[in-house]
């Protein structure tokens, strides 16, 4: 079940200018700032005959008991104790009560809870916008009113009207100029930050709102009525008034959202007909020249269109009619085309005859790597996967991707790897255009002279050795080893890229191979509890041993199982006749029991 949000921004432009003065506005005191400047709140406050601001009150309590018989200066109270001097109501002075520090604020959704603090009273659009405001857009010699604030609507202002117009009908008006690539700009920013917060399907829906797929995400956010209440809460901190709709499909989402007539509408999906039949005609984002045609014909309501017959209706008034009728119905389908984070570098060839040969596909594909690197020269970026498409005659589409194991953009080098996967390419009947795209691709900057010089000091690089090889044997069969943090032996190494640097070995001896499970060995004749083996048979082989070092005890990871909780490994370095080393170990230590059942396994081979 599809689930679309439709965002309805009616005063963007105008809201997005006044956020913009308002940002750059020095800050007005507010009361918290009043407060904070002004001088200490007396915490013992009592009744006075004295105007505020401090003063005498004739016979305090602190005077008339003789204390001080003169009038005390204020440099004479400083310079008692602390505890000694005396409080504001003694000296007969008046102070004023705080406001209460456990005020309750307005939840983050938009919904206040019990006990919330009291609205304030409503501004006026007067208070906010100062006075009336139009933003004028200028087509030729003739400048147009393109936006206006509620304040100038209710004086009679309309979008599409003369601005010399309006200005005769309002004295006091103000008009600044429409920015409509701002207002594009704050729409695709506002809809990739939805990307990265709300849904992975975000688009922008004319000049004035967004599309948002909410399909299988809002019960993330607590249902689609705490999502829209949210979403409309964080649009008023900004600045900007909204009104959202939820339906099943675009049409109706967006229809709903700007002549629904509430700030929220939740539509479930299948009633998109039942709730768009009252609303006018401009509901469906007909052409002017549709809404005109329906009005000569007394079409008002997009109820009318249901009993009309498809020819005459597409005759009348256009065949985008019929579509835009049958997407807000569900229909016909209509794609979200959603806004990309990162709009990978991409480059293609389409060929006048389709060409089926080795030579021609090598040629086409070093033409590409050609047109591909001074593209990621401009953006400052370095290949990490590279992917060809080939698209056949017969339809068919075939893909071929190279990776490197460090972000280049060498054309020579690039060209080596699709060379090696050049016998994987069917051309079938032929092939008729080529791309080259990069879906993973890093930041790489310039490189410094003085390692373009072959001095001898500097390492060789290994990547494009790394690079053919991974392209010949697959991606899996080079690796170094690393260490890893654990006590057992089979899990402290693990596999890291042919280019990481392992660190991290541990400082005692281990075997060159480690076997990757410890094989159990056979008669083994030992002396407990800390001798090496004298004898062992290993792989139906067996083995005399004449020299051994050890014991080194490794105890079981207890945090991981309760089986290895008194787990104890005693490893022996032994060395049989003929020369072969060996790494084994015993299970237990020979004294407790639970640690082990005395078995001994093979776990590597030194050289």
């Amino acid at each position: 079940m599809n689930r679309v949000a439709s965002l309805f921004l009616p005063q963007l432009p105008i809201e997005r200018l006044r956020a913009g003065e308002r940002s750059r506005r020095p800050p007005e005191p507010t009361r918290s700032t009043a407060a904070a400047l002004a001088p200490p709140i007396d915490d013992n406050p009592g009744a006075c005959s004295v105007p505020r601001g401090g003063g005498w009150r004739p016979g305090a309590r602190w005077a008339r008991d003789g204390a001080i018989i003169a009038k005390p200066s204020q440099v004479e109270i400083d310079r008692l104790p602390a505890h000694q001097r005396p409080t504001m109501r003694e000296m007969g002075r008046r102070s004023e009560a705080a406001e209460h520090p456990f005020r309750t604020l307005r939840g983050d959704d938009g919904a206040s809870g019990s006990g919330a603090a009291p609205a304030l009273a409503p501004m006026s659009w007067t208070d906010l916008w100062g006075k009336p405001t139009i933003l004028i857009a200028r087509s030729g010699q003739k400048e147009v009113v393109a936006a206006a604030c509620p304040n100038a609507l209710d004086l009679g202002l309309r979008p599409g009207m003369a601005a010399a117009h309006a200005r005769v009908l309002v004295a006091d008006l103000d008009v600044l100029d429409a920015e409509p690539a701002a207002d594009r700009a704050w729409l695709d920013r506002m809809a990739l930050h939805a990307v990265r917060k709300w849904t992975p399907t975000a688009a922008v829906s004319g000049i004035d709102g967004l599309w948002f797929d909410l399909t299988g995400t809002t019960h993330l956010f607590g249902g689609e009525e705490r999502f829209c209440r949210r979403l409309l809460a964080f649009l008023k901190r900004l600045g900007f008034s909204a009104t959202i709709a939820i339906a099943g499909t675009p049409g109706a989402a967006h229809a709903l959202a700007r002549h629904g007539g509430a700030p929220i509408i939740l539509l479930p999906s299948g009633r998109e007909a039942e709730a768009l039949g009252p609303l006018p005609l401009a509901a469906l984002r007909l052409d002017p020249s549709a809404l005109t045609a329906a009005a000569r014909f007394g079409l008002e309501r997009i109820a009318d269109l249901y009993s009309m017959p498809r020819g005459p209706l597409a005759r009348r008034l256009g065949l985008m009619t019929v579509e835009r009728l049958d997407q807000a119905r569900g229909l016909t389908a209509e794609p979200i085309i959603p806004v990309v984070l990162f709009e990978r570098p991409e480059v293609t060839r389409r060929l006048l005859e389709p060409i089926g040969t080795a030579e021609s596909i090598i040629q086409v594909i070093s033409d590409l790597v050609d047109d591909l690197v001074p593209l990621l020269l401009q953006r400052g970026l370095g290949a990490r996967k590279v992917v060809l498409r080939c698209d056949r005659v017969d339809g068919d589409i075939q893909y071929q991707a190279v990776g490197a194991s460090r972000a280049t953009r060498d054309a020579g080098h690039l060209k080596r790897m699709f060379a090696l996967k050049l016998a994987d390419i069917d051309p079938g009947l032929g092939i008729e255009a080529m791309h080259l795209a990069v879906p993973h691709s890093e930041p790489l900057g310039a490189s410094p002279v003085a390692g373009l010089l072959e001095d001898g000091t500097r390492p060789p690089d290994l990547a494009p050795l790394v690079d053919q090889l991974v392209g010949r044997s697959g991606p899996s069969a080079l690796f170094r080893l690393a260490a890893h943090e654990s006590d057992v032996p089979e899990r402290a190494i693990r596999r890291v890229g042919p280019l990481a640097e392992p660190t991290g070995w541990p400082g005692w001896k281990r075997p060159t191979r480690l076997l990757q499970r410890p094989e159990q060995l056979s008669n083994v004749i030992a002396l407990l509890p800390d001798h090496p083996p004298r004898r062992f048979t290993w792989r139906r082989q067996d083995y005399r041993v004449i020299a051994g070092d050890g014991p080194e005890r490794i105890h079981g990871e207890w945090w991981r199982r309760p089986g290895e909780l008194w787990a104890v490994r005693d490893y022996f370095r032994v060395e049989a006749k003929g020369g072969a080393r060996f790494w084994v170990f015993r299970r237990g230590d020979g004294v407790d029991g639970p640690t082990g059942d005395l078995s001994w396994f093979m776990h590597g081979v030194f050289g």
